[in-house]
């Protein structure tokens, strides 16, 4: 009998932020459960990439009914084991929904032949898939992570492997349900429960074609690492210290509202929440002031409640790193307006926080901040105020607000050093557009059709007389 090893994580916790309590416990997969997840994975994707594009476009339209129909079922799971308010998780399901739509309508063009012009009777460029793709998921978007990067992949005729994050087992194992209930065809997705140690010991499995990551930097630097050592693709999307810049002729209500939006969803939980407020001097008392009043509104409460707007943080020891950043900041020289510290009782609730006088050198402006901590930045004009918001080793997303719109598109287009920003409007995730970063907030893109031919081995065809 095979030996059955176990990784060093004894068991997987899934425990609601909300309340302290513990949910459930899972045993961690050993290493010969991974291997026979990736073996079986690839079984079904050499019967899988036979199957012609237009079946597989339809096996997502039904993967997208089966979502919607799941919907309160999996958004109940996400308000339980990572605190997102109930009402988010709902709007999180179907945007997954959407990206298989998305695709099911759109990826048949995105993965067509194209033809090239040469000497040759026909020359031709495919798109081929290339095999097993190890998806490393986070848990602060537990379903739209994973939907994001598997169904361009499974469309393109590639099967995944899920590692989803440790703290958000029974999202995975939902997961893994909806694509049995959508009659998919079997082991196509597999989930795999285990750490980050799972995670590695699947990447370097020889039928492991290339790998997905959403995470921090840190982990992505690791996974990357090892990706390279084994010369695998690799997609990384990491983190990200968004800045927003707050122009004199902004309409500060519009401005404020989005801006607090941004900050505040998802418990501020995201990479790509507004983080850094870079605001031109002659107008940062009055944002300030109706910032602070927006972030107000956000009042935390029980995530399973409708009305809810800001629910906990998914674990105490990202609320506790929270908690450090915003008092060394007030340490160096930070001034406290709103909030700034753990709501007492039971779960990881952390209120809204404005913080003013931030500057470089100061955490809340230096590092990545995972909960709703709003840093405003003074800049003298609009000039330091771009040289501030790309002083940073992230590049994931920026905003401009400015009545001003070919300034606006300008500044967005060719200053901004990030992968998506935006002009009036906070920056979110859409499936026709591509999504990404910059600098350490990582390389290859998802969605759109840059994220449709990522995995895909992008094959020459040249056809000649005999």
């Amino acid at each position: 009998m095979a030996r059955i090893i176990r990784f060093s994580i004894q068991m997987l916790r899934s425990i609601n932020p909300a309340t302290g309590e513990l949910i459930a416990e899972f045993a961690p997969h050993s290493l010969t459960e991974i291997n026979e997840a990736v073996e079986t994975a690839h079984r079904a994707f050499e019967r899988w990439r036979r199957v012609d594009i237009q079946t597989r476009a339809e096996k997502l339209r039904a993967l997208a009914k089966t979502l919607r129909s799941q919907s309160e079922h999996c958004a109940r799971i996400a308000a339980e084991e990572m605190g997102k308010p109930v009402t988010e998780a709902r709007g999180e399901i179907e945007k997954c929904a959407w990206v298989c739509d998305y695709y099911a309508e759109h990826g048949l063009a995105m993965l067509a032949d194209e033809p090239v012009k040469t000497e040759a009777r026909e020359s031709f460029v495919t798109f081929q898939p290339l095999g097993v793709i190890l998806a490393v998921m986070p848990w602060n978007f537990p379903f739209w992570q994973f939907f994001r990067a598997a169904a361009p992949a499974l469309l393109a005729g590639n099967a995944v492997v899920l590692k989803h994050a440790s703290n958000v087992p029974r999202c995975a194992l939902a997961i893994e349900n909806i694509f049995r209930e959508a009659h998919w065809p079997e082991n196509l997705v597999r989930v795999i429960l285990a750490g980050p140690d799972g995670a590695s010991a699947a990447l370097k499995h020889e039928f492991v074609c290339g790998v997905t990551l959403t995470g921090s930097a840190a982990a992505g630097a690791k996974i990357a690492a090892l990706a390279g050592s084994v010369l695998k693709k690799c997609v990384m999307e990491l983190g990200g210290s968004d800045p927003y810049l707050i122009f004199a002729d902004a309409d500060l209500d519009h401005a404020a509202k989005l801006c607090a939006q941004s900050r505040c969803n998802n418990a501020g939980q995201t990479c790509i929440a507004a983080k850094r407020f870079i605001v031109i001097e002659c107008v940062r008392a009055a944002f300030e002031e109706k910032l602070m009043a927006e972030m107000r509104t956000w009042a935390p409460g029980n995530p399973l409640e409708p009305a809810t707007k800001l629910g906990p943080l998914a674990r105490a020891d990202v609320r506790d790193a929270l908690q450090k950043q915003v008092e060394s900041s007030l340490a160096a020289g930070a001034k406290l307006r709103l909030g700034g510290a753990p709501i007492p009782g039971p779960g990881n609730f952390y209120p809204p926080t404005l913080l003013t006088g931030v500057r470089p050198g100061m955490a809340v402006f230096d590092e990545e901040t995972f909960g709703p901590v709003a840093a405003i930045i003074s800049a003298r004009d609009e000039e330091e105020a771009v040289v501030l918001a790309n002083r940073h080793v992230y590049g994931l997303g920026a905003a401009v607000f400015t009545r001003d719109l070919a300034k606006g598109r300008r500044l967005a287009a060719e200053e901004l050093a990030a992968g998506a920003c935006c002009v009036n409007d906070f920056v979110k995730s859409d499936p026709r557009l591509p999504f990404g970063g910059v600098k350490q907030s990582g390389y290859g893109r998802e969605l759109g059709l840059f994220g449709a031919r990522e995995f895909v081995n992008i094959k020459s065809v040249v056809v000649r007389e005999a």
